[in-house]
């Protein structure tokens, strides 16, 4: 577990306090709010309006009045439903655009603080120092669970547009079950990162020198 807890210290800046510039961490809130309401409203549709369980509800309600109507069931079930799943499409553009402002900042943000500059520095300080190894391979660690993030990030981004304008397009709607095989498939390693990055950020802050971290990405360290 030790290798996947977020370090605070920059290693390959004489072990000073790393800096997140404000933009930075307007984003990674904004994502963790938008990403958290995503995967809420599909825990909803799983469980509570799922189609199948609405419908069997609907079903035995109607019954107890004035017999089953099952047209009726699945209208109301699919309605409830897809009311949910039009808040997760509006959850999804928000993402998107989200997506859209981390390229941007990564083209403009300063060097130091660029997510494909941090890699290299992680990459240089394991592979070309001789000291600090661990430490350097910690953060190494860290910075290419990120960068897989990211990649997920993308293809979670690309697959969810399709899926929402594949009614508009015919040759996305001619790819749309595998494209929303790839998009759930995604959507539960999101959800292992998510715990990964929970537990680090947990145990570091458990240790003296990591303590901070999430104060840090309020007042940019």
């Amino acid at each position: 577990m030790a290798i996947i807890e977020t370090t605070r210290k920059d290693i390959s800046n004489n072990n000073a306090i790393k800096k997140n510039s404000a933009a930075l961490r307007l984003w990674h809130w904004l994502n963790v709010i938008v990403i958290s309401g995503s995967l809420i409203t599909v825990l909803i549709n799983s469980n509570i309006t799922d189609k199948h369980a609405i419908i069997s509800l609907v079903k035995a309600k109607i019954a107890e009045t004035k017999g089953v109507d099952n047209d009726l069931s699945r209208s109301v079930g699919g309605a409830l439903e897809d009311k949910v799943w039009a808040i997760h499409i509006y959850f999804g553009y928000c993402l998107a655009a989200l997506f859209l402002f981390r390229i941007v900042l990564e083209i403009f943000q300063v060097a130091d603080q660029k997510i494909t500059g941090k890699l290299k520095a992680a990459y240089y300080q394991f592979v070309k120092t001789k000291r600090n190894r661990q430490a350097a391979l910690h953060e190494l660690s860290v910075k290419i669970i990120y960068a897989i993030f990211y990649g997920l990030l993308t293809i979670m981004v690309i697959t969810g547009l399709s899926l929402a304008f594949d009614d508009d397009i015919p040759a996305l709607r001619s790819i749309r079950h595998p494209v929303k095989s790839v998009h759930g498939f995604c959507m539960y390693l999101i959800i292992a990162f998510i715990i990964v990055h929970l537990a680090g950020i947990f145990l570091a802050e458990r240790k003296k020198d990591g303590k901070g971290i999430v104060s840090d990405m309020i007042n940019g360290g």
